[in-house]
């Protein structure tokens, strides 16, 4: 009997080498990828995705700052920061009784490359 595989792929010949060569760039890069859908996943939140996106943007605000923004409670907002924060995507940064939140340096980048290249050029961050 044969297979869903067999049943679904029409190629006369499969490229044993790409195959090959594929698979081990799997295996080289596995956990960076798996590393990396947690991150997509982790902001691909409409809350936590306009949080990062306000933070990247200001440069750093407070909790109290992106409840108003946001028309969100502190709480709700809290929680959103601590995902990201226990994620290592933000940091945050005592003065006085106030905490300010800031986009980890390593995650500029990554994170002005998504708003730029996205379809909505009204997000661009200078």
């Amino acid at each position: 009997m044969n297979s869903n595989k067999e049943q679904t792929c029409i190629r006369a010949l499969a490229d044993e080498n790409q195959i090959s060569r594929c698979k081990k760039k799997i295996e080289n890069v596995g956990s960076d990828l798996s590393d990396l859908a947690s991150i997509i996943g982790l902001i691909g939140n409409d809350t936590r995705i306009k949080i990062l996106y306000l933070i990247q943007s200001e440069h750093r605000l407070c909790v109290c700052d992106l409840s108003d923004i946001l028309g969100m409670t502190v709480p709700a907002v809290s929680q959103q920061l601590r995902k990201l924060k226990d994620r290592g995507i933000i940091s945050s940064e005592r003065e006085g009784t106030v905490i300010h939140y800031s986009l980890k340096e390593e995650y500029v980048e990554l994170f002005s490359y998504i708003i730029n290249h996205s379809s909505n050029r009204n997000l661009i961050i200078a």
